[in-house]
């Protein structure tokens, strides 16, 4: 009995199955810094670790994404698995660019709140905002790359810069602000969800957050008016808001923020990043 023999004898025994199936490609492409991230391509539903956490699977078409928070490692080990086996990529990180941001003139309240009734309204919109990022939505809208939300705007902060407001030192700046007058459209930059529209928020304002697939998902603060509701779908470049100057803001501006799980992205690498040629 030749090979093609056996092979066909298993395969009707129903044993041709993981043993003799082909262990999966990885393909990755993105920004390796403090900050970034990678977009990869691998098998179908296949299970994504960073640094050896399960964190995600791959779509249905084998895209997936990871992040590098801020202060992230110099190194990230990218591995994936399925049944017929594993492959895997160790990345190098490079540091972020970091800067000190003062802000002075803010209300006291904005930056060391006291009042209990406002600590209080402070930890029901910290838990609305918890809950709404642990959304995982299947999808790949990321795939592409993102596109800018604004179509002119001035950086009037960057980053993952460190926050002095009103001479106290806070935690870095979790976003990038993009200067506009007051009511200027912004758009998404990628197709996603909304899983959360709130117009009047302590600290962000008129805020919304968007899942792009798998829990990356985009911020949009201080607006002056919201244009959608939490659990619309929405399309790269639909209108959902306007730029404004609410919540913990000294002039007009969108402080556009970015999370992939717990770690903290920097969204301008994502903007018009485009991985590899859609198919």
């Amino acid at each position: 009995m030749n090979r093609r023999e056996v092979l066909a004898g298993l395969a009707g025994a129903g044993v041709c199955g993981p043993a003799l199936a082909k262990a999966p490609t990885l393909d990755l492409a993105g920004r390796y810094r403090q900050g970034g991230f990678a977009i990869g391509r691998t098998a179908p539903d296949a299970d994504i670790l960073l640094d050896g956490e399960r964190l995600s699977k791959a779509s249905g078409g084998g895209w997936f994404f990871v992040g590098f928070d801020r202060d992230a490692a110099a190194a990230a080990t990218v591995r994936v698995e399925t049944p017929a086996g594993a492959a895997q990529s160790v990345l190098t990180i490079a540091p972020g660019d970091f800067d000190i941001q003062r802000i002075s003139g803010l209300p006291d309240d904005q930056v060391s709140p006291t009042n209990p009734a406002l600590l209080e309204r402070i930890q029901r919109e910290a838990a609305l905002k918890s809950a709404a990022l642990q959304s995982r939505l299947p999808a790949d809208h990321f795939r592409d790359g993102f596109a800018m939300p604004l179509t002119r705007w001035r950086l009037s902060a960057r980053f993952g810069g460190q926050r002095i407001l009103n001479g106290v030192p806070k935690r870095p700046h979790y976003g990038c602000d993009l200067a506009a007058p007051t009511g200027t459209p912004i758009m998404a930059p990628a197709a996603g969800q909304v899983v959360l529209a709130e117009p009047a928020m302590h600290f962000e304002g008129g805020l919304t957050m968007i899942d792009h697939g798998q829990g990356l998902i985009s911020f949009y603060l201080h607006q002056s008016r919201i244009a959608v509701t939490a659990g619309q779908t929405v399309r790269r470049g639909e209108v959902i808001g306007a730029v404004g100057a609410t919540g913990r803001a000294t002039g007009p501006h969108l402080c556009w923020r970015l999370k992939w799980r717990d770690r903290n992205l920097d969204p301008l690498l994502l903007a018009s990043f485009r991985a590899v040629p859609a198919t």
